[in-house]
């Protein structure tokens, strides 16, 4: 298996951790448990221990990589535009590409409880307020160019959220029969703009 051969070369965790997303892609957080994990891994039973305290330490660190990659992407996509709106729509964008490339995380990163106050968890819960935070940055540099009214960020950033979450989980899900990625992300853009287009949110 190529996560035991990973193992063998000194990279458990990162082996454990392919495993636990193989296993979540199969039957969610709900089906993924560390004896499995580490059989899937080609380790002993006791060997995921040896990095995680329990499964819920390991999912954590799962969300904590996807708020990571999520944060990074929606960046990265809000760089190649110089008006803060094409910014915003892209970070938009950038959300909904995130989960259908990463299914795995998103429903780890959403589904599964982590709110036992450990490290494990809260540096899961950092990670997802650094990229909620990256949005609200993008939502502040809108209403400073005049594209989005004046006043508190936090309300448009909670609604441009729940817009690409929305989105996002119905095309996760399946709920887009026969869509592909592309008319998913276009459906994105068209909603996006037609919630912002003219700088009214309402």
């Amino acid at each position: 298996m190529p996560a035991a051969r990973a193992y063998h070369h000194g990279n458990l965790r990162e082996a454990l951790l392919e495993s636990a997303l193989a296993l979540i892609g199969e039957g969610g957080p709900a089906g993924c448990t560390l004896r499995e994990v580490a059989r899937r891994a080609g380790v002993s039973h006791n060997a995921p221990y040896r990095h995680f305290r329990d499964k819920e330490e390991l999912l954590a660190e799962v969300a904590a990589q996807g708020f990571e990659e999520l944060t990074r992407s929606m960046q990265e996509a809000a760089r190649k535009h110089k008006g803060s709106l094409a910014r915003l729509r892209s970070s938009g964008l950038a959300y909904v590409d995130f989960a259908l490339r990463r299914p795995q995380h998103f429903t780890v990163m959403f589904d599964a409880p982590m709110a036992r106050g450990d490290a494990a968890s809260n540096a899961a819960s950092d990670a997802g307020a650094r990229a909620f935070k990256t949005l609200v940055g993008f939502v502040k540099d809108c209403q400073a160019e005049g594209q989005l009214p004046p006043g508190d960020p936090l309300p448009i950033a909670l609604m441009a959220w729940s817009l690409v979450h929305g989105i996002a989980k119905l095309a996760v899900a399946g709920r887009f029969p026969g869509w592909t990625k592309t008319k998913t992300l276009r459906f994105t853009g068209f909603a996006i703009d037609a919630k912002f287009r003219g700088g009214n949110p309402g």
